[in-house]
């Protein structure tokens, strides 16, 4: 579970396997949580999370680097996340994987806590599994999709009011044979630098 890549970044930060994550970038005092997606990515080295961060789930320690498990609430810049659970099962809604792919279904709940409406997307939260392959993380399938599949699934795009808590399904397909993942975010903003990265590790089982 080692690889960190953003859609709306030309940088990826490297995870150490199960447990923790590396920042490249600072943070800014003021900014939004997403913009336009970039394909382009190039590595950086994993920086494994002290003991600070996991003294406090969900706070950044001091190199910006933050993780929980499942049920912590996760603290960003801009919202709370909250990965509630998460399960894995052969097709969803209709939707069958690619061959050798299985669907992983986590449901999610985010506060914004900041204080003006932000543009959310649901690629914002990457899914990474325990494999050293360097395309070993993947985004959820409304990426591929012309909409979601029923009113669970968070939107691909919305927006989340000053204050709004919203619950929804982030729906993923990842490759079959794996139990363990995390799922992820960086924050970014409006002038292209990053901030603090989370990761919520679990282990979800078959439905």
């Amino acid at each position: 579970m080692k690889k960190f890549a953003s859609l709306f970044l030309a940088t990826v930060v490297t995870a150490a396997v199960l447990t923790g994550c590396g920042s490249q970038g600072t943070l800014p005092s003021t900014g939004s949580s997403s913009s336009t997606p970039s394909s382009s990515s190039s590595e950086a080295p994993s920086v494994a999370s002290s003991s600070a961060a996991e003294s406090r789930p969900g706070y950044p320690d001091e190199n910006g680097n933050a993780e929980g498990r499942l049920g912590d609430t996760m603290h960003t810049y801009f919202f709370d996340y909250t990965v509630n659970s998460a399960y894995l099962c052969d097709e969803y809604e209709g939707h069958t994987p690619a061959e050798g792919n299985e669907i992983l279904v986590a449901d999610v709940t985010i506060k914004n806590t900041v204080t003006s409406s932000i543009p959310m997307y649901d690629t914002d939260f990457q899914i990474q599994w325990n494999d050293d392959a360097d395309d070993a993380f993947g985004f959820p399938i409304t990426l591929e999709l012309d909409d979601v599949l029923n009113d669970e699934m968070l939107p691909g795009e919305y927006e989340l009011s000053i204050g709004k808590t919203i619950n929804g399904l982030l729906v993923y397909e990842v490759p079959a044979g794996n139990k363990d993942f995390s799922i992820s975010y960086l924050e970014m903003f409006d002038d292209d630098t990053t901030g603090d990265v989370f990761f919520v590790y679990f282990s979800a089982e078959k439905q």
